[in-house]
């Protein structure tokens, strides 16, 4: 009331600028998408993003590789492979975002008290998760650059999860990271246990 003008500026925006300045980090596009929109497509878009990770390291497995005939697809569509690159790229993510919740509430109790702050942090985690969309370009368009590209996805994915849980709980830039950090060390140490028990 004391300015005249919109608190959220996205308001008066097209669709499109707001996308491209989430694309771009920007804090005040998170802000905008997570608390003054009506998106609703996070489980969706985190079912979408595991099975484009599981049919990424699906296409890495060898078997799968081996046989290029178009008349097999139907074949690889029934492949227990691709199923169970899916489950563990599900127990990867579940437990990336346990660490990121389990050092939050540790670093700071305050701001997780209810179950709808965790629900908002969960939503604003899987929503910024939409970078892992671009596994799927990067594998069509397979070049010698290929795992530089598959590295640049993965920091995008985390800086978008860094902005997301900053604006979230309204949080520096330094703690954020942090619980970054402990949810890929957590994640990674589910990975090393996986190669220990041989299923990846």
């Amino acid at each position: 009331k004391s300015c005249q003008k919109p608190v959220d500026k996205y308001i008066e925006y097209d669709p499109v600028i707001i996308l491209i300045n989430a694309v771009l980090c920007k804090a005040q596009a998170y802000r905008h998408i997570l608390f003054n929109t009506k998106i609703n497509i996070h489980g969706k878009l985190c079912i979408f993003c595991l099975l484009c990770e599981a049919y990424l390291r699906w296409l890495q497995l060898q078997d799968s590789s081996q046989n290029t005939d178009p008349d097999d697809l139907i074949r690889y569509a029934k492949e227990w492979d691709f199923y169970r690159m899916f489950g563990i790229a599900s127990l990867e993510q579940t437990s990336f975002l346990l660490g990121i919740f389990i050092s939050l509430w540790w670093m700071r109790p305050e701001m997780l008290k209810t179950k709808s702050d965790f629900i908002l942090l969960l939503k604003a985690l899987l929503l910024s998760s939409y970078g892992k969309l671009l596994l799927i370009p990067a594998v069509i368009w397979e070049h010698d650059y290929t795992p530089l590209c598959l590295a640049f996805i993965k920091v995008f994915v985390l800086i978008s999860n860094s902005q997301a849980i900053r604006v979230t709980l309204n949080l520096n830039r330094m703690l954020p990271w942090l619980a970054i950090i402990f949810g890929l060390v957590l994640e990674n140490g589910v990975v090393y246990l996986f190669q220990k028990m041989g299923w990846d």
